[in-house]
């Protein structure tokens, strides 16, 4: 493997991983399902396609970081995501990490 195939971008590396973030946030304030989150994210700059989205929701749901219930929707089947209180947790402990990692690099302090 050549050094060019190791190349990473920061940027996008650090909007992947947030996009977790929005999800668990989003989830604590109301159930949430797919097609409502994906377009929240949009919102927000976030561009994730069906494939990526509902394999995370699902590995957050396997984690423990969301429960999953199924509601009959106008004889549709919706997957609703509420978050867990493991997934609380590790909710707080990220928006403490955020909180010194905004203090140090954009205050300065």
């Amino acid at each position: 493997m050549n050094i060019s195939s190791k190349k990473i971008n920061p940027l996008r590396r650090f909007k992947k991983s947030s996009i977790i973030l929005q999800i668990l946030y989003h989830a604590s304030k109301k159930p949430i399902y797919g097609s409502w989150i994906k377009k929240e994210l949009e919102i927000h700059g976030y561009h994730i396609s069906d494939g990526n989205l509902y394999p995370w929701l699902n590995r957050l749901t396997y984690s423990g970081l969301l429960s999953l219930e199924k509601k009959n929707v106008r004889g549709k089947i919706r997957k609703y995501y509420s978050i867990t209180e493991e997934g609380k947790n590790h909710f707080e402990k990220i928006k403490e990490y955020l909180k010194e990692l905004y203090d140090e690099v954009i205050k300065g302090i």
